[in-house]
C-alpha cells in the first residue's frame, strides 16, 4: 500500500498509478495478513484458510474439442485434452467444446473474433505454465454443461483449476503487465536506474525477479500486446503503455538493457 502510494505521489498523481482502492480499508483495520492473523485470508498456525474447493465435475466421455489453432499454447493444450480423454476435432462446427487462448482479450471477445459459438466456447490463460495452474474463462453465455467439460477435462490430471467469468484480459496477465509497465515509466522517468529497479523490488519487495527481467522472461511484445487489449477494452488509463517499454519492443531490445549514457 505505502509503495504503491509513493509510486502514485512521485508520477504527480498520475492516473495510471493510483493504488488500488482495496488495500487502505484492510491496512487500517489492521488486517495484514499471516502477521495479524487475518487479511485477505484467515490464518490458522500460519496458513491460509480456503474456502472448499469447487466440487469437480463428471469426466465427459469421448467429448469433442477444438482449440484454437493459432493460440501459442496450443499444442500443450491439446495434448492435455487428448491426454484427458478429449476427441480432438480440427474445426470448431464440430466440436462440443472450443478453447481459446487470448492475450489481453476477453473471452467473449476472442469467441466472436473467431466466429465461434460462445456458448460452447471457454478460454485457458496462455501465461502461466499449464502444468503450474490453470485458468478458465467462461464467455457471457458459456452453458453450464459446457463450463463442467473444461472444468473437468482440465482438472483430469490433478492440477489446479480456477474459474472465472468474463473479463477484460486474465488476472495474472493484467497484474504482470501493469507491473512492468509501472517500472518501465519509473526508467523512463529517471526515478531509478535499471540495475538499481531490478535490485529494489527483488530484494526490497521480496519478488523472485526484478520486474524488467520478468518482463523479457514473459516476453514483452506479449505483455505490451496485454496493455494494449485492456486499454482498447476499458478505456482506464492504467494500462496505457510506456513509450519506454515501447521503443524498446520496437527494437527487439531486453527490457533489461541500461539507458545508454549521455
Amino acid at each position: 500500500s505505502r509503495v504503491m502510494a509513493s509510486i502514485y505521489e512521485q508520477f504527480q498523481q498520475e492516473p495510471r498509478f493510483r493504488p488500488s482502492s482495496l488495500v487502505p480499508p484492510r491496512v487500517a483495520a489492521g488486517l495484514f495478513g499471516r502477521k495479524s492473523g487475518e487479511g485477505w485470508y484467515r490464518y490458522v498456525d500460519g496458513q491460509p484458510q480456503r474456502p472448499p474447493a469447487r466440487p469437480l465435475p463428471p469426466l465427459p466421455e469421448a467429448l469433442a474439442v477444438w482449440v484454437d489453432p493459432a493460440a501459442s499454447g496450443a499444442d500443450g493444450l491439446r495434448g492435455l485434452m487428448a491426454a484427458a480423454g478429449a476427441r480432438l476435432v480440427d474445426g470448431p462446427g464440430n466440436a462440443d467444446l472450443c478453447l481459446v487462448m487470448p492475450w489481453g482479450e476477453d473471452a467473449t471477445g476472442a469467441a466472436l473474433r473467431l466466429g465461434l459459438d460462445a456458448t460452447r466456447c471457454a478460454a485457458v490463460d496462455p501465461l502461466p505454465p499449464l502444468a503450474l495452474r490453470r485458468t478458465l474463462m467462461l464467455t457471457a453465455v458459456t452453458s453450464p454443461a459446457v463450463r463442467d467439460a473444461a472444468h473437468a477435462l482440465l482438472a483430469k490430471d490433478g492440477t489446479a483449476v480456477t474459474l472465472i467469468n468474463d473479463s477484460p484480459g486474465f488476472i495474472a496477465q493484467r497484474v504482470m503487465a501493469t507491473i512492468v509497465n509501472i517500472a518501465a515509466n519509473i526508467a523512463q522517468r529517471g526515478i531509478a536506474s535499471v540495475a538499481d529497479l531490478e535490485d529494489a523490488v527483488r530484494l526490497g519487495l521480496g519478488y523472485p525477479q526484478g520486474p524488467l527481467s520478468w518482463g523479457d522472461r514473459l516476453g514483452a511484445a506479449r505483455l505490451l500486446e496485454v496493455l494494449r487489449a485492456q486499454l482498447a477494452a476499458t478505456g482506464d488509463p492504467r494500462y496505457r503503455p510506456s513509450a519506454w517499454l515501447q521503443r524498446r519492443v520496437a527494437l527487439g531490445l531486453p527490457l533489461t538493457t541500461p539507458e545508454a549514457e549521455r
